[in-house]
C-alpha cells in the first residue's frame, strides 16, 4: 500500500514551467523530420501557410480543450472523462491506448538516434554515411536492442525524478539547448552552395501547390507534432495549477511548436535541395534523417560534417527526449490514476509495457521482417499507422462531439476563465461544436483511404 505522499498529484512550479514542458511534448520527431518532408512534398511554401492556418484554429481549440478538461478534473485521461460523465470513460480508456502504444515504439527510434550520436562521437561519421549502414544497424537484432534500452532507460530516469525535479527541469534545460543549436545548424545550413533554391521553394507558395491532400497533410501534421488525442494535454493540464492562464500558455506553446518545425524546414529542405539535386528528391522517415542527412553533413568535408552531424543528432536526441519524457509521464500518469497504485510501481509497469511492445518493433527490421501486421512493412510502422492514422483521429473527433453535445463548451470555458479571460471564447464554441468534427472526420477518412 502506497503512502498518501507518494499519491499526492504533482504539480508545475509555475507557467514557465508548463510551456517548457508542455512544448517539450510537442516539440519531436515530427518536427524535426517529418515535418520538413512534407513540405517539400507538398509544395514547401503553401505547406506552410496552410499548417500556420490550421495550428491557430484548429490546434488551438483542441489543445485549449484537453489542457482545459485535465485541470478541471485534476485526473489523468481515463479518469478526466468518466468523472464528467461516467458513460464516456469509453473514451479515456482509447486515449490511453495511445501513449501506450506510442512510448515502446519511439524509444525504438530514440535509440537510433542515440547510434548514429555515439557515431559522430566517435569519429565515425563517415561510416554512417554510407549506404546500408542503416539497414545493416537495424537488422542487427543486438544492435537495435542495446540502443533501444539504452534511450528508454534515459526517458525513465527523467520520471522517475518526478514531475518538477524530473520533467520541468529536464525541459527547462533542453528546449533552450535545442532552439539555440537548430539555430546555428540552420543558419550554416543556408550557406551551403546552391541552398538558396531549396529556400526559395520552402518559403513561397505556388498556386497549384494549394490541394486538398495538402490542407489533410498538413492538419494531420499538426495533429501529431502538436501532441494532440494522446492524452498527453489532459495529463499535464492535470498538472497545471488553478491560477495560471491556459489560452496564454496554448499560445506559447504553439509558437514553440511551430516556431522549431519551420526552423527544422530551413535546416532541412535547402541543405538536402543542395545535394540531393532537388526537393522532390527528399524522402520520409528514417531515409530522411538516418540515411540523407549523414551524407549531406559529411559532404560537407570531415571535420566540418562530423562537427555539425554531431550537433544535429544531440539536437535530435534533446528533441525525442522531450517527447519521450511526456510520453511517458502520461502512461505513468493512466496506471496511478487507473490502479492507484504509487508513483514507483506505475513506472515499473511502465518499463515492463515499453519492454513487451518494444521488443516487436526493435527487432521488426531484422528477425521479424518477414512479418507484415495488416499490410504494414513493420510492427513500427503498424504501431505508427493504428495510433496516428486511426486511434487519435476517432479520439479527438469524440473528445469535440463529448465538449461540444455532451458537457457543453461552457464547461470547459468556465474553467479557462478562472485564471483569465477568454478572448477567443466565441471562437472556440463554435469551431470545437461544428468545424473541428467536420476536420477530423475528413483526416480519418483519408487516413483509411490511403492504406
Amino acid at each position: 500500500m502506497s503512502d498518501k505522499k507518494d499519491l499526492k498529484r504533482a504539480s508545475f512550479s509555475g507557467q514557465i514551467g508548463f510551456v517548457l514542458a508542455a512544448a517539450g511534448s510537442a516539440v519531436g520527431l515530427g518536427n524535426v523530420w517529418r515535418f520538413p518532408y512534407l513540405a517539400a512534398k507538398y509544395g514547401g511554401g503553401a505547406f506552410l501557410v496552410i499548417y500556420l492556418v490550421c495550428a491557430v484554429t484548429f490546434g488551438f481549440t483542441l489543445m485549449i480543450t484537453e489542457i482545459a478538461l485535465g485541470r478541471k478534473t485534476g485526473k489523468s485521461v481515463i479518469e478526466a472523462y468518466s468523472t464528467l460523465n461516467k458513460r464516456w470513460k469509453f473514451l479515456g480508456i482509447l486515449s490511453s491506448v495511445v501513449p501506450i502504444l506510442i512510448l515502446p515504439y519511439y524509444c525504438v527510434i530514440g535509440g537510433w538516434i542515440v547510434k548514429y550520436l555515439s557515431a559522430f562521437i566517435t569519429l565515425s561519421g563517415s561510416a554512417a554515411a554510407t549506404d546500408g549502414y542503416f539497414s545493416e544497424f537495424i537488422g542487427n537484432p543486438f544492435q537495435s536492442i542495446i540502443w533501444w534500452l539504452i534511450f528508454s532507460a534515459l526517458t525513465m530516469l527523467f520520471i522517475l525524478l518526478g514531475v518538477e525535479k524530473g520533467i520541468e527541469k529536464a525541459s527547462k534545460i533542453m528546449m533552450p539547448i535545442l532552439i539555440i543549436m537548430l539555430i546555428g545548424i540552420t543558419v550554416y545550413s543556408l550557406t551551403i552552395p546552391g541552398a538558396l533554391e531549396g529556400l526559395k521553394y520552402y518559403l513561397l507558395p505556388r498556386r497549384e501547390a494549394f490541394t486538398p491532400e495538402a490542407v489533410l497533410s498538413a492538419v494531420g501534421q499538426m495533429f501529431y507534432s502538436m501532441s494532440l488525442a494522446m492524452g498527453i494535454m489532459v495529463t499535464y493540464g492535470s498538472y497545471m495549477k488553478k491560477t495560471e492562464n491556459i489560452e496564454k500558455s496554448v499560445r506559447h506553446i504553439e509558437l514553440f511548436d511551430t516556431g522549431v518545425a519551420f526552423l527544422a524546414g530551413l535546416l532541412v529542405v535547402p541543405a538536402v535541395t543542395a545535394f540531393a539535386g532537388g526537393a522532390e528528391n527528399m524522402q520520409a522517415g528514417p531515409s530522411l534523417m538516418f540515411i540523407t542527412l549523414p551524407k549531406v553533413f559529411m559532404s560537407m568535408g570531415k571535420v566540418a560534417g562530423t562537427i555539425i552531424g554531431l550537433l544535429f543528432f544531440l539536437l535530435m536526441l534533446f528533441a525525442a527526449l522531450t517527447s519521450a519524457i511526456s510520453i511517458a509521464e502520461t502512461v505513468v500518469s493512466i496506471f496511478c490514476d487507473r490502479f492507484g497504485i504509487s508513483r514507483k510501481k506505475s513506472i515499473l509497469i511502465t518499463s515492463g509495457t515499453v519492454l513487451i511492445l518494444g521488443i516487436l518493433s526493435a527487432l521488426g527490421y531484422g528477425v521479424l521482417s518477414g512479418i507484415h501486421p495488416l499490410g504494414q512493412d513493420s510492427f513500427l510502422e503498424f504501431f505508427d499507422w493504428v495510433t496516428n492514422s486511426v486511434i487519435m483521429p476517432i479520439v479527438a473527433l469524440l473528445t469535440c462531439i463529448f465538449v461540444g453535445f455532451i458537457i457543453k463548451p461552457d464547461t470547459l470555458t468556465a474553467e479557462v476563465k478562472l485564471s483569465s479571460k477568454f478572448k477567443a471564447e466565441k471562437f472556440y464554441k463554435v469551431f470545437v461544436k461544428f468545424i473541428a468534427p467536420i476536420i477530423l472526420a475528413a483526416i480519418l477518412i483519408f487516413g483509411l483511404s490511403v492504406k
